[in-house]
């Protein structure tokens, strides 16, 4: 097929073709370019949002561990405090303790072993603890720190014997899964307070 057309036609139909395709370029560039700036922002967006995520939680943890340390310092002014006020109770008692935690091991039956003791807010009392290797064994520490024989206590109370069923890791608790709790009221004349009841009873140092 033979063209025709002027040459002047001809170039600007050329170029009309040309302005096409460079127009398609065009919009294709931008496209890619909003496509692209759309894509930054949305994931400045994100890293905002989880910096700001990680911010918390950092600040999370720093409240967690202030309240751990305050709870820590809390329970060991606690622990103080108790110990100041068994060194009081000690003192205005004036229990021999180094005598009767001797005579104390030596009452408690093969199988026991004592792992606590405290001045009772029973005048002239004391609160004790022993782990036990079974149940009988836990009862029948009351009936030795009770004997008279013993000239220790007039009297003991069980306040409550719990066996655990499982040690989970613990030693003692595997060797000895009983507790027992008792309150015990020392007797009269015992060679272990000097001071008991605020009276004169007892032996003299």
């Amino acid at each position: 097929m033979i063209n025709l057309l002027p040459p002047a036609v001809k170039e600007n139909i050329l170029y009309a073709r040309r302005n096409t395709r460079l127009r398609h370029w065009i919009f294709g560039l931008l496209a890619s370019v909003l496509v692209i700036a759309a894509t930054a922002a949305l994931g400045h967006l994100y890293l905002q949002q989880s910096i700001h995520s990680y911010t918390d939680q950092v600040h999370q943890g720093e409240e967690q561990l202030k309240a751990q340390k305050l709870e820590e310092t809390q329970a060991q002014v606690q622990d103080l405090t108790n110990s100041l006020k068994l060194v009081v109770q000690v003192l205005s008692r004036e229990i021999l303790f180094s005598k009767l935690l001797t005579q104390v091991g030596a009452a408690l039956p093969g199988g026991s072993v004592l792992t606590n003791l405290s001045i009772s807010k029973v005048s002239g009392g004391i609160d004790l603890q022993a782990a036990a290797t079974d149940y009988q064994t836990a009862t029948q520490v009351q009936v030795n720190l009770q004997d008279p024989n013993n000239k220790i206590f007039e009297k003991a109370d069980i306040i409550n014997i719990q066996c655990a069923a499982q040690a989970n890791g613990d030693a003692i608790k595997a060797q000895y899964p009983c507790t027992v709790q008792l309150r015990a009221l020392f007797a009269k004349n015992n060679p272990y307070s000097f001071i008991s009841s605020g009276s004169t009873n007892g032996a003299k140092p």
